[in-house]
């Protein structure tokens, strides 16, 4: 059986340790210590009171759940560890430099970096655009004001640019780009838009290529424990942990 380290034991972190079937978690960290040991009581593993300590544990994945900025400091230390690694914060790869890097270091390590799909659906069918072209690639994201720190009365476009611009402008809130343009290896446009009178973050992606036109609309349930964090999203983890464990898998 699949054994896993947790990176960041948040609301992602429980859903995981509460789901697991077919992997085990044997190893947790946390900035804040206090979570890596309760869920590592809770799945009988080990939590780490370094990240040095935690990289060395004995496991075949580390699952990363925390920050764009944990993704940063730490996704080169995992490969070398002779890891493979489950990046959940998408827009810390945003930096092309960077991911240059990891890229480099993962096949010179021969380890493997994964994406769940994350907030939104589509992503296999996608990656079409790897081969075919795609021609138009736009992903119009609306949130409520509260979850982007502002007061606005009415519909409001708060950004329009590319994919890397936009997370560095509000970087915990546009994963879903990063995630679009390393499917399709398109260049993404983002619009991101505020809007009082939505009750749940809505992703809509339009395509259009060589292949057809395509669109897709995901109201995302925010997850029970945490707001701020869609449950799709986190479900998605368990899939891809699923399926890496699968003979037979569904989708590209």
């Amino acid at each position: 059986m699949m054994r896993i380290g947790l990176l960041g034991c948040g609301n992602i972190g429980n859903l995981l340790a509460a789901n697991a079937d077919g992997f085990t978690i044997g190893a947790f960290y946390d900035l804040v210590p206090e979570r890596a040991h309760r869920l590592a009581k809770r799945s009988e593993g080990v939590a780490f009171e370094t990240f040095e300590a935690f990289v060395d544990a004995e496991v075949d994945l580390v699952v990363e759940a925390a920050s764009n900025l944990a993704v940063r400091a730490h996704a080169e230390a995992v490969l070398r560890s002779g890891k493979d690694l489950v990046v959940m914060s998408v827009g810390g790869l945003a930096d092309r430099t960077f991911r240059a890097r990891l890229r480099e270091i993962a096949l010179a390590e021969r380890r493997k970096i994964y994406i769940p799909s994350g907030a939104v659906m589509g992503l296999d069918n996608l990656k079409v655009g790897r081969i075919g072209g795609i021609d138009t690639l736009v992903l119009r994201t609306t949130k409520s004001p509260a979850s982007l720190g502002l007061e606005v009365g009415e519909r409001t476009l708060v950004f329009r640019g590319r994919a890397d611009e936009c997370v560095q402008a509000y970087p915990k809130n546009v994963n879903v780009s990063i995630a679009l343009a390393l499917a399709t290896g398109v260049e993404v446009q983002v619009e991101l838009w505020t809007d009082p009178d939505v009750d749940r973050n809505i992703h809509e992606i339009l395509a259009e290529g060589p292949f057809g036109d395509a669109y897709l609309r995901i109201r995302n349930v925010p997850s029970p424990d945490n707001p701020a964090t869609s449950y799709l999203a986190a479900l998605s983890i368990l899939v891809l942990l699923r399926d890496l464990g699968e003979p037979i898998v569904v989708g590209t």
